[in-house]
């Protein structure tokens, strides 16, 4: 679990208590921060559970530092760790979307990817999406059905 929050609003005294304000904790769940001073804003999260913490970060945090590195106005970077899409959207240095999906198989992760586009408003056929975790070839093409370009950084 993990939430955003502005870098002016955040007292890391009261980490906890944003984090529950948009997420069920459990007593034992230990939360944690991280700043991205490129977004104004520290990422709360718990340590364990959905965050995908590999390596002491979380895989939204790797997400968002990589975003500037995807090539086009429209970033759109996204990942999958164990049973968990992470997808992270900017235009240009807007950030748009943080968020992550329980997906089954690539088809769900698919579903959420244009759902959260089209929330957005961003077409598919003129954007190239990007991926931090390999892709197998038959996910790759799938994409390239939708998407100008796939790239897997």
């Amino acid at each position: 679990m993990f939430t955003l929050v502005p870098s002016h609003f955040f007292d890391p005294a009261t980490a906890r208590q944003a984090l529950s304000e948009v997420a069920e904790l459990g007593e034992a769940d230990q939360v944690a921060h991280l700043s991205l001073p490129q977004y104004d804003a520290v990422l709360v999260y718990t340590i364990g559970g959905d965050s995908a913490v590999v390596e002491g970060t979380p895989e939204i945090y790797k997400l968002l530092r990589q975003l500037p590195c995807c090539p086009e106005y429209n970033k759109i970077l996204c990942s999958i760790r164990g049973e968990r899409l992470f997808l992270a959207v900017a235009q240009g240095k807007n950030l748009l979307l943080a968020n992550s999906f329980p997906v089954q198989d690539f088809t769900t992760a698919e579903y959420y990817i244009f759902l959260s586009l089209k929330s957005l408003q961003l077409n598919p056929e003129i954007s190239t999406i990007c991926w931090r975790t390999p892709l197998d070839a038959e996910d790759e093409m799938s994409l390239y059905r939708y998407f100008k370009a796939v790239v897997q950084l």
